[in-house]
């Protein structure tokens, strides 16, 4: 009554096996890639947003603490200047470590075949 569901399904699991093996490079490289691109790209915008580089930008010549004097507006200038550049070199940081990630996404498969491939000669 039990008859092997195992000798069944077997060619359909063969079968779903090969295509999926065929299919990881194609999908590696194209819907992986972009999802990949989308993520890192994100990421930068959420850096971006935590670093707040864009209000430090965009308030450059505004006096902080509303003081008008000439004084206020050069030490202000002075201290927003600074604080761009140092928020810069972080956001420089971030874009190395994305590209760096991007990089690495894209070279994983031939590393991985050709530390197999060394391994096995």
């Amino acid at each position: 009554m039990n008859s092997s569901h195992f000798l069944i399904y077997l060619p359909k699991i063969i079968l779903q096996i090969i295509r999926d093996f065929l299919y990881f490079p194609l999908w590696w490289y194209s819907v992986g890639l972009w999802r990949t691109l989308i993520h890192v790209v994100n990421f930068w915008s959420e850096r971006q947003i935590n670093l707040g580089l864009a209000v430090w930008a965009k308030n450059l010549f505004t006096p902080m603490y509303g003081q008008q004097d000439f004084m206020g507006k050069f030490i202000s200038f002075f201290i927003r200047l600074i604080q761009i550049i140092v928020r810069s070199i972080f956001m420089l940081f971030w874009l190395i470590v994305g590209l760096v990630w991007l990089v690495f996404w894209i070279a994983l498969p031939p590393l991985t075949i050709g530390g197999i491939i060394y391994q096995l000669l």
